[in-house]
């Protein structure tokens, strides 16, 4: 029956892919390559400079996900899982390449993503001009917050999610999403609406 439903891609979710996976299914390995590569490379790109070290450090987590398939958790949400990895194994290429400064934690990782909204999506210049300023507002946030909301908001991850591929408890998670918005709600003076509007076309 999944060998059937592999056939027709988008009726499948993650789960079922991942199980079929991890028995050996070639087909689903390469379905969850294809939907979730581009997107673990823009988060990739936001901790390094180099695309293509970027690129070789996402093609190195599917490959050990199919090297060490059977030793792969059942439990998992594969999107936070992806980010997670990419994550650790970037910070490793950094210690191992020496291109920053030798660390054994992934919290010394800084994310460089900006945010951004093309104002040809934005006819009224009122609301472009807010919209470039509270895009201002949000790049000037610490790394970590603006990962956080990152992870929230483009990635729509959970708070649980989102602990588990910054490696930090629960309420850690939670505490940089809160202070982050608690932040923007203080120096932005408009709807809290455009918050959201700039995240969905942010990537």
């Amino acid at each position: 029956m999944v060998e059937k439903q592999l056939l027709h891609t988008e009726i499948l979710d993650d789960s079922t892919l991942w199980n079929s996976l991890k028995e050996g299914n070639e087909n689903a390995f390469s379905i969850l390559f294809k939907r979730h590569y581009s997107h673990l490379v823009r988060y990739g790109n936001s901790f390094l400079p180099f695309p293509e070290k970027v690129q070789d450090c996402v093609q190195d987590v599917f490959t050990d996900l199919w090297i060490y398939r059977n030793k792969l958790s059942d439990k998992v949400v594969v999107k936070a899982y992806l980010l997670a990895c990419v994550r650790k194994r970037i910070t490793r290429s950094q210690e191992r390449d020496r291109i920053f400064r030798l660390s054994s934690s992934i919290d010394t990782v800084e994310f460089l993503f900006d945010f951004s909204i093309e104002h040809e999506l934005i006819s009224d210049e009122t609301t472009a001009s807010k919209v470039s300023h509270l895009n201002h507002l949000i790049n000037d946030l610490p790394s970590r917050q603006k990962e956080a909301l990152y992870l929230r908001y483009t990635q729509e991850l959970t708070v649980d999610q989102i602990a588990d591929t910054l490696d930090i408890n629960y309420q850690s998670a939670n505490n940089l999403l809160h202070r982050a918005l608690l932040s923007l709600r203080k120096d932005w003076k408009g709807n809290i609406w455009c918050i959201l509007l700039l995240f969905s076309f942010s990537f």
